[in-house]
Formats: C-alpha cells, sequence, structure tokens
C-alpha cells in the first residue's frame, strides 16, 4: 500500500495574515516544498486562479496539486448558490487532477476573530443540523458526480468542531460527504483522531498531519484563547516536533488500506520557524513513520 506526501503552503504565508510571509514569492514555497521532499502542495492565495497559468508552474517544480482549502457559507447559501461559489475552484482542481476539495463550513466562524476566544465559537442546534446534512448531502452528491469529492475539515473556530461535531456528520451525510482527518485540529478540540479513524474507514479521505507543542496547547486551553492567538504562541507544529505520536495514526492507515495523502500543515511565523527546515523536519520524520508502518512513498 503507497501513499504520498504532501505540504501545504501555509508555512511560507498565511493568507489571513499577509503579515506572516506576504512577501514570501510562490516559486520559493514551491521549491522549497519539493527540495524538502514532497511530492505534493495544497493550494493557497498566491496561486494561480486558472489552469493555463498554474499547471506550467506545478509542472517547473515537478510537484502536484493534492487538493486545497474552500471556506464555505452553506449555512446561509442555498446548495446552487454555494454549487456557482465553488464552481471555479471545482474545474481548476480537476484540470489539475487534485484528488478533492478541502471542505469546512466557515458561516459565523470565528478562526480568524482574534479577540474572540474558542469557548465562543459557533454551533449548530437541532433544526440547522437537519438542514445542514440535507444540502451537504445534496453538495456532496453533485460534486462526486463532476469527480471532485467533498473532503470535509473539522476545524477550531467553526461550527464542526469536536469529535461530536465530526462523529455527528459522518453518520448523519450519505457516503458522498467525505471527511479529512486533522491530527492537530482533534487534538486541540480535545478528540481522538485514532478513534475516528477506526471507525470512520470509508469516509476518510484525505490525512492533514499538524501536529501541537503540548504547552502552548495547555495554555490555550487553560486561559481559552482564540484560534489566531494560539497558532501566533506557536501552538502548531509539523509531524515529529511535537506531542502526537503518529505511528498508531498510522498504523491504523495502513490496516484501513488508506492510499491517498499525508499533507504536513502547520501554521507557524515563518520568522520564527524557518519554512524550509520546518518542511524537512516534517517530511523525514513522516516519510519514516509512514515506512515503518509498511507504506510505500509515491
Amino acid at each position: 500500500m503507497s501513499v504520498k506526501l504532501g505540504i501545504a503552503p501555509i508555512a511560507w504565508s498565511n493568507d489571513d495574515m499577509p503579515e506572516l510571509g506576504g512577501d514570501t514569492p510562490l516559486e520559493t514555497c514551491l521549491s522549497e516544498a519539493r527540495q524538502a521532499g514532497f511530492t505534493g502542495i495544497e493550494s493557497g492565495g498566491k496561486f494561480p486562479k486558472t489552469s493555463k497559468e498554474l499547471i506550467p508552474i506545478l509542472n517547473k517544480f515537478d510537484i502536484s496539486l493534492c487538493s486545497g482549502w474552500y471556506g464555505a457559507n452553506l449555512l446561509k447559501r442555498s446548495v446552487k448558490e454555494e454549487m456557482d461559489s465553488i464552481r471555479d475552484q471545482l474545474n481548476l482542481f480537476k484540470d489539475c487532477e487534485a484528488p478533492c476539495i478541502v471542505f469546512a463550513e466557515v458561516t459565523n466562524s470565528i478562526q480568524g476573530d482574534e479577540k474572540k476566544p474558542l469557548s465562543k465559537r459557533p454551533r449548530l442546534d437541532k433544526d440547522d443540523w437537519i438542514l445542514y446534512c440535507k444540502k451537504i448531502n445534496e453538495l456532496g452528491k453533485w460534486l462526486e458526480d463532476e469527480e471532485m469529492p467533498l473532503a470535509y475539515h473539522h476545524h477550531m473556530g467553526t461550527v464542526i468542531q469536536s469529535e461530536d461535531d465530526t462523529v455527528r456528520l459522518m453518520q448523519e451525510t450519505n457516503d458522498s460527504v467525505k471527511l479529512v482527518i486533522d491530527t492537530g485540529h482533534m487534538l486541540f478540540a480535545g478528540g481522538n483522531s485514532l478513534k475516528i479513524i477506526q471507525d470512520f474507514k470509508e469516509k476518510i479521505l484525505h490525512v492533514h498531519c499538524k501536529d501541537m507543542r503540548k504547552n502552548v496547547l495547555k495554555k490555550s486551553l487553560a486561559e481559552d484563547l482564540s484560534f489566531r492567538h494560539a497558532f501566533l504562541e506557536g501552538a502548531f507544529t509539523v509531524p515529529g516536533d511535537g506531542c502526537i505520536d503518529y505511528k498508531p495514526i498510522l498504523n491504523q492507515l495502513k490496516k484501513n488500506n488508506y492510499n491517498g495523502w499525508l499533507v504536513v500543515e502547520a501554521e507557524q511565523d515563518p520568522k520564527k520557524a524557518n519554512p524550509f527546515e520546518y518542511a524537512k523536519k516534517g517530511y523525514a520524520y513522516l516519510s519514516q513513520t509512514a515506512k515503518d508502518s509498511g507504506f510505500i512513498i509515491k
């Protein structure tokens, strides 16, 4: 069984905070990601929005597009409106042969609000859940028919944050609504990534390998920090540099016959955490741990 290793560009530049790597050229990100060993990269704000422009750049650095974030507002939009909103990204990803769209509901999200503690994150009531699952089932089926699967990303500061939220979404949606398991976000939310991987074998379509620094995690929870404050404090890091043991996680993925992407994603301040050095560190740890679990790295 083989997997591919990718990385997110957020280590080099943060789309939500231009002061964090805003002056770093896309070419630097792609070059260093490939030099570190990664064969895939997720999309970001600096990426061209047309395949005519993007494909030659990816080819130049011999790297594939291995998905990318889409922030949805399906709670307040109709399914048709969300279809119209996602269509350009859908077409771009299809042209670039990306495996899926990383989909997250951002209606009322507080992930970018430095003043709002995570305890104030939005939640769905009973009626919201019924309507949301109906909508995302329809959208997921449409994306499946378009051959670009929806992979839902549970995320701190949003309506789908906790293990309970994630489990409920997976249980109450059809087979077209897949899952991105993000080890860092799940730990931050007090959840258990390994259990979800065990329980939702058929739903796991994409994996974000985000590690956490235990001391910052404890501080963030004890002081009820905002999401932005937590990551600026250094909550996140690459696999092998934090407190998450990836061996049982990768062992279970191997047992599940997972053959998708393992994506290193760790938003950090590039002035404090050199992106290239951390990319190399993350690749070295993740590739070796995956091999130890019996995976072949493609």
